[in-house]
């Protein structure tokens, strides 16, 4: 989770809304300041460097997703490292990976209070209800806050929370996730301080319970010395994703994937023109129902055009959401024939839903294919070869091949290592832009 997390960080310091949100945090200063990924030379304050790189994890909807439905790593590990790399004795690999546990654990545990957590989100963005949460749990954790002052952290970023789901499909929903970071490592910075909360925050109605109408918490396990703490991790994976897109996106491109195959297969020197009608069985879920997309973030969230996409190119990838690509007339006059249609037995959950497509010819011929579940959801995780794959394919946007392998052999060895400064000093560089103090270091340093 954190090697691809900080994968598709760095590959989203390349985009505007990454640029737009640096312009912005520059403005601020402090006494004390932690690196921006991808800016040789560049630091802010903490929080704004947990905001900053954030908003860069999610800025082309390519991070993690788990079930119930969230973003867990991007709005933790951003914060934590960010912290650390603040913090006067440096914290050891152990460590680390301790608190970003913590920071996804509290996630888990919060959405398990709620059914209409468990389906695909309507009213607010999670990473936005739950993130600042674990983001407040994970720097209390590396802070090393006693538990009334832990407490008083998540009840401090409680009051940062929720964002909603109409600014998805936009250039404001990656900032979503830079919120979620910056405010729970503001929490537990103010938390530190003394700043104080309601200590029932996670058992009112009126507190967390504000953001799920059923929300029914209860009591988390008890941490003995001599009892074993099952984390939700252990019975809960995550997907990751193979191109960036909402997570529905990648089963309507299995699907099609398939049936351009059937098609293909029958009449190898076909033209996909001859194409009449594409119909789509997916979740009814309004914000991801978009059939003419004109921006990469309404493409990124767009049952239409992934599946388009992926009739005419055979697979969706990074390059497929740019202007030249979005613009094709080809793909214009094939999210045309689309229809869509939300069978009641297609639930609104990533647990629960599936593709079917049915492809007609102008001859009447249909070829039809269903996808269950993609490669690369929870059922059907990624290889570790893929995901090193996906990482080196997305840093390498940004950083040189050494400093690439550097970062896999650091967060491989994340348990052994003392002092996890390298960390961040890896993701300061940009082979693109050289600093005058920027020090090389090779990938078993």
């Amino acid at each position: 989770m954190i090697l691809d997390t900080l994968g598709v960080g760095l590959l989203g310091t390349s985009t505007p809304v990454f640029n737009t949100v640096l312009q912005y945090s520059q403005r601020q200063q402090a006494l004390e300041n932690s690196k921006v990924w991808g800016r040789p030379g560049l630091s802010l304050p903490p929080q704004y460097a947990a905001f900053v790189n954030g908003v860069a994890v999610h800025s082309m909807d390519f991070d993690d997703t788990w079930h119930p439905a969230t973003h867990p790593s991007g709005a933790v590990l951003p914060a934590v490292l960010a912290l650390a790399e603040t913090l006067p004795v440096k914290p050891s690999g152990l460590e680390l990976l301790l608190a970003f546990n913590v920071g996804i654990e509290v996630q888990g545990r919060l959405l398990r209070f709620s059914k209409e957590a468990y389906n695909i989100p309507k009213r607010f963005h999670p990473p936005a209800v739950v993130g600042v949460m674990g983001s407040a749990a994970a720097t209390a954790k590396l802070l090393g806050l006693p538990a009334a002052q832990s407490i008083a952290a998540l009840a401090i970023a409680c009051s940062s929370a929720g964002a909603p789901m109409a600014n998805a499909a936009t250039q404001t929903k990656p900032l979503h996730m830079g919120n979620a970071a910056r405010g729970g490592l503001e929490a537990s910075q103010l938390a530190f301080l003394g700043l104080e909360g309601n200590a029932q925050i996670l058992d009112l109605e009126s507190g967390f319970g504000a953001f799920y109408p059923d929300y029914v918490p209860h009591p988390l396990a008890e941490v003995t010395p001599g009892s074993h703490y099952r984390w939700v991790l252990e019975d809960q994976n995550i997907a990751q994703k193979r191109f960036p897109a909402h997570l529905g996106m990648h089963w309507v491109a299995d699907a099609a994937i398939e049936a351009r195959a059937k098609f293909l297969d029958k009449y190898p020197n076909a033209d996909l023109s001859q194409i009449k009608k594409i119909t789509l069985r997916v979740p009814s879920s309004r914000y991801v129902d978009c059939p003419l997309p004109d921006s990469e973030h309404q493409a990124r969230h767009s049952f239409q055009f992934n599946c388009c996409t992926a009739l005419l190119d055979g697979k969706v990838s990074v390059d497929s959401f740019s202007k030249s690509q979005i613009n094709r007339s080809s793909l214009k006059e094939l999210l045309l024939k689309v229809q869509l249609e939300n069978p009641q037995d297609n639930h609104s959950s990533f647990e629960k839903m599936y593709c079917e497509i049915a492809v007609e010819t102008t001859q009447g011929e249909p070829f039809t294919a269903r996808c269950n579940t993609f490669y690369g959801h929870w059922r059907k995780p990624l290889s570790h070869e893929d995901l090193v794959r996906k990482f080196k394919a997305n840093a390498s946007n940004v950083l040189s091949a050494d400093v690439v392998e550097g970062i896999i052999y650091t967060v491989d060895h994340l348990d052994t290592n003392h002092d996890c400064s390298i960390l961040w000093s890896y993701m300061h560089f940009n082979k693109h832009m050289m600093h005058r103090d920027e020090r090389r270091y090779s990938a078993l340093a």
